[in-house]
């Protein structure tokens, strides 16, 4: 295998050293090769500028103004792999270090002094000389090869960075409100540490998207987030789910399987609805939290885990406390840091922002003419109280858009919602149920028909309109208005 010719710029300004220093490298020349020759500093930055070198050798000592260390200095800056073998003419006593500490110190890879003007045939001796050459090579492959690893890692992690960024802006923490903007303050502020953090609020307003918010943000966020709702899994699974087993644990197990603390290792689990984990499996989770060990079934040895944990509930952890349904250690060890995430309806000025983002979002998705809502419709939302939070309010605007209307008034936004306290037709009335009548089912289900086509032809222009609203074929509607008696 061929090697690589070594590319050499030569600064020197004596004609007679400049003939020794050929001599010297010239039985290597199918390996090193001299491809330029100036005599001042300026004119090597300008060659340097403009063409690739391996090594430059360099004369301490050249005319022009511009030598020594300040010229060493400005090589490397040009070209910081560029190696460069100083020669001088200077007597050096072998005590004094002080020179060669500075020609060092400036960037050069190796000096000496050159042999006495009597020794025609070379500049300094052969074999220590060409072994410098060869050296100093080596190891400007060695910095560029650095360098692109460096760079490579760099690229990587620019892309890495990226991608976090891209999932944290695909589902982002919308709104300004002034209990919004404390929660992205506390996100901050406790992303930077690896306590335990409990995100606590009323269902629906978003406590996995501050989890995760929190873990992006984090030193962990190149690790993993492992997220498990406690209320989905049996009582009697929670253990192996969370820990693991080893092989022959127990009868069924055939392999063994990691728990999520094992596959969490470095990162960040997600407990949430934490109100819902058995006392049996609170111990062990506490065990993780103080020591960091999980125990595993089947296995004696203790494992070591590295986990952040983040937790989240709707519930009031203190009066479960109270009730010994939750141990009050394990709340403490939960609770180091605290996240309340203000309902929807404390959230005014955000409402209008949540609902533009997210119909433009279900337009794009769907493929819709982005709707224009009417005042009335807005004034309406920013009042309503939002028992389910944003859940209720992705669900509303989802059912919205599918209607694919230009503008949206409040007729429609009333069509959409799952209760409204001011409607015309209540409960009760709709349903004809009070204290002193029951209806059988049979006659409440035929009640209910009525009712529901009555409203159904009041909030539309026609009876086509409303038998489309109902799903139906106008034939149909038709003939179910005749059945039912109306006309």
């Amino acid at each position: 295998m061929k090697e690589d010719l070594i590319r050499v710029l030569l600064v020197e300004d004596e004609e007679y050293d400049v003939l020794r220093t050929i001599k010297t490298i010239e039985p290597y020349a199918e390996r090193i090769k001299i491809l330029d020759i100036v005599s001042t500093g300026r004119h090597a930055l300008n060659l340097i500028s403009a063409k690739q070198y391996d090594v430059v050798i360099l004369d301490y000592q050249i005319s022009g103004g511009l030598y020594g260390e300040e010229l060493i200095k400005k090589i490397k800056i040009l070209e910081k792999s560029l190696q460069i073998i100083v020669i001088t003419k200077m007597t050096l006593n072998q005590t004094d270090l002080i020179l060669a500490n500075q020609i060092l110190n400036s960037g050069a890879f190796w000096f000496g002094t050159k042999n006495p003007t009597d020794i025609e045939e070379s500049i300094y001796q052969q074999t220590d000389f060409i072994l410098a050459i060869l050296n100093a090579f080596e190891k400007k492959k060695l910095e560029e090869e650095k360098d692109k690893l460096l760079y490579e890692k760099k690229d990587s992690q620019d892309k890495l960075d990226s991608n976090i960024q891209l999932m944290i802006d695909e589902k982002p923490l919308i709104g300004s409100s002034t209990g919004l903007n404390r929660v992205k303050e506390q996100i901050k502020t406790y992303a930077a540490t690896n306590t335990s953090v409990l995100i606590t609020g009323e269902s629906g307003t978003g406590k996995e998207l501050v989890a995760r918010n929190l873990h992006y943000k984090s030193d962990r966020k190149y690790e993993k987030i492992i997220t498990l709702n406690c209320s989905a899994i049996p009582e009697n699974l929670i253990e192996s789910e969370l820990f693991g087993y080893e092989k022959g644990a127990f009868t069924d197990a055939k392999s063994g399987k990691l728990g999520l603390f094992e596959q969490a290792h470095k990162g960040t689990i997600f407990l949430d609805e934490i109100s819902e984990l058995p006392l049996s499996s609170q111990s062990k989770l506490l065990r993780v939290l103080e020591a960091g060990e999980i125990d595993k079934i089947g296995r004696n040895k203790k494992y070591n885990v590295d986990v952040r944990v983040i937790s989240a509930t709707n519930k009031n952890l203190k009066e479960l406390v109270i009730k010994r349904e939750f141990r009050e250690d394990l709340y403490y060890r939960l609770n180091i840091l605290n996240i309340n995430i203000p309902p929807l309806r404390e959230r005014q000025d955000d409402i209008i922002e949540l609902i533009n983002y997210y119909t433009k979002f279900y337009c794009s998705d769907l493929n819709i003419k982005i709707p224009v809502y009417l005042k009335e419709s807005l004034n309406f939302f920013k009042n309503y109280k939002w028992k389910g939070n944003i859940r209720e309010l992705k669900n509303i605007v989802q059912r919205l858009i599918i209607l694919k209307k230009d503008s949206i008034d409040l007729t429609t936004v009333k069509l959409t919602l799952d209760s409204y306290d001011d409607r015309n037709i209540n409960f009760q009335q709709f349903f004809n149920i009070n204290e002193e009548s029951f209806s059988k089912l049979k006659d409440a289900e035929k009640e209910f028909r009525i009712n529901y086509c009555e409203y159904a032809r009041k909030i539309s222009k026609n009876d086509t309109e409303a038998a489309l609203k109902l799903g139906l074929p106008p034939s149909n509607f038709y003939r179910l208005c005749k059945e039912i008696g109306l006309k």
